[in-house]
């Protein structure tokens, strides 16, 4: 492989720009090459390091650059945004991505392999169908409000009482919108079966996978934080400590610091927002599941001492850092961690609590 050789490619659909430089700062040839043409001119070109955007289509064409022999390194697009100067052309971004590559202190993506992106697919098909039967159930219940029917929360109170007024021929429901209606119902009938068949699937690609495992025994992760963070992250190594891990994924302080102040504000909300909000979800389903436990667990019982002190959405988030963390150690180290890896604590009677300090849910007593 040829060490000095950096070959910086400008993804499309149709038109490939390639920029070839031999030595830092100068590009020594340029290509523009059609989709047909772009393997067979990689394929008559030594080995070389080859520099690309992590966008659509890159990690399929790095996995065929892989098989010519060539190293390729995939950059995260909005670092490589700052490096393009003046208007934007191809050229410009070619060039933009070989000066990108001089940076260090960007850390490149991980090319994915075809399951992990199998994964991918289904995480992004199951959270599409979601949002969908949400707006669905959100507009049949909107437009019959309009019409005076009230219908409660949720998939399963939905279906059953739009069904009843429409099959009720002595409602008020007007006939020329029964038909629509049941379309509606069946729609969403339809998406909740694609929902979990789609879970069903990730199950059973779950089990092919150690680490998945692992990351289960993690509180608050299940399936669906365990798939999604084996399939976006990749290989934890890349990860030197927990707390890089966590801030990959927004959930540390955004600092704004200068001289011998330091601030730190709110979550940085940088990195993944799907992988986030299941890990948020995850945290807050572990402060409601032990807010009904007698024992706690050292975890548990930090979580609900932070949640009383601070409420309830940031200790959740708090929480979220935290699993985040325990969830690296775990992958990285491979031991499985227990449901209950630290000792229980009994929980004390109402009076021994309110001698201890403890606040009482409802109120904003800070814990002693």
């Amino acid at each position: 492989m040829d060490k000095d050789t950096v070959v910086a490619v400008d993804i499309a659909k149709t038109i490939f720009e390639v920029a070839v430089s031999r030595e830092p700062g100068r590009v020594a040839e340029r290509r523009r090459l059609s989709r047909g043409t772009f393997l067979i001119f990689f394929a008559q070109m030594p080995a070389a390091t080859v520099v690309m955007e992590a966008c659509g289509s890159a990690h399929s064409w790095a996995r065929k650059l892989q098989e010519l022999g060539h190293k390729v390194i995939l950059l995260p697009p909005h670092q490589v945004r700052p490096y393009v100067t003046r208007n934007k052309t191809d050229r410009t971004d070619a060039k933009g991505i070989l000066e990108a590559y001089r940076n260090a202190d960007i850390r490149p993506v991980p090319v994915k392999s075809v399951s992990q992106q199998v994964l991918v697919t289904l995480h992004r098909f199951r959270s599409a169908w979601m949002a969908e039967r949400t707006a669905q159930i959100n507009t049949v219940r909107g437009l019959l409000r309009e019409l005076g029917f009230v219908i409660p929360l949720g998939m399963e109170k939905v279906l059953p009482q739009v069904r009843a007024l429409v099959e009720d021929a002595d409602s008020e429901v007007p006939d020329a919108l029964r038909g629509v209606l049941f379309e509606a119902c069946e729609e969403i009938r339809t998406l909740g079966e694609r929902i979990k068949k789609t879970e069903r699937q990730l199950e059973a690609l779950a089990e092919q996978t150690p680490v998945v495992e692992r990351l289960r025994s993690v509180p608050g992760i299940g399936l669906l934080t365990s798939t999604a963070q084996v399939t976006f992250v990749g290989q934890i190594l890349r990860f030197p400590s927990g707390r890089h891990y966590a801030s990959y994924f927004g959930l540390t302080p955004r600092e704004f610091s200068s001289g011998a102040k330091r601030r730190l504000g709110r979550i940085s909300k940088r990195g993944d927002a799907y992988i986030r909000m299941l890990l948020i979800h995850g945290a807050r389903s572990v402060l409601c599941h032990a807010k009904k436990e007698q024992e706690h667990d050292r975890l548990r019982a930090w979580a609900l001492a932070l949640e009383r002190r601070v409420g309830h959405n940031k200790a959740a988030v708090a929480l979220a850092n935290k699993l985040a963390r325990i969830a690296w150690a775990v992958w990285k180290n491979d031991p499985p961690s227990s449901r209950c890896p630290w000792p229980l604590r009994r929980r004390p009677p109402q009076e021994e609590r309110r001698n201890q300090g403890f606040a009482h849910p409802g109120t904003a007593q800070s814990i002693a």
